[in-house]
């Protein structure tokens, strides 16, 4: 995967853990920031998996957080470092949302890419009691299904027409 995705992904991540925060503490922090950004990478690997679709993403650009801030009620008048939000890809966050609810589909996703693309997974494939209780929010299909259903028709089709195409 282009290493031009950093900026996107860290922003999709960041967004994520912005709407659903974490658990208190430094672990729960870091284990929720952990999921996040492999979902986001991995809806990455998926959507952008060439060299060619990373420039083209910087050309046209990512689109920003503006309908996701509008949907999840995230008010950041006051913010002062908003500049990072220009970098939300919707869709990507859209796929994260599915990832992060359903496993299963995470596992698909991961089998698709190419070896290694969105690195490990296993928190965001195998996630067991301490993901959950780290990342209790961004966990919850319910609190998820908003965002995740901006996009998941994309995601299903892609993940039949690439499983088609190696059947």
């Amino acid at each position: 995967m282009s290493a031009d995705l950093a900026p996107v992904i860290a922003a999709g991540a960041r967004w994520l853990l912005t709407a659903f925060p974490p658990a208190p503490g430094a672990f729960g922090q870091a284990l929720a920031e952990a999921q996040a950004r492999q979902a986001v990478t991995l809806a990455a690997a998926l959507r952008y998996p060439t060299p060619l679709d990373a420039q083209l993403l910087h050309l046209l650009g990512p689109g920003g957080s503006a309908r996701l801030d509008w949907m999840t009620g995230a008010d950041h008048g006051g913010d002062a470092d908003a500049g990072w939000r220009t970098w939300v890809d919707e869709t990507l966050v859209s796929w994260a949302a599915c990832f992060l609810a359903a496993p299963s589909l995470a596992l698909d996703a991961h089998r698709l890419v190419d070896g290694g693309q969105a690195g490990e997974v296993t928190r965001l494939t195998r996630p067991g009691d301490h993901e959950h209780a780290a990342a209790p929010l961004l966990r919850h299909p319910d609190l998820l299904e908003p965002v995740a259903a901006l996009h998941r028709e994309l995601l299903l089709d892609r993940l039949d027409n690439e499983n088609a195409a190696l059947g």
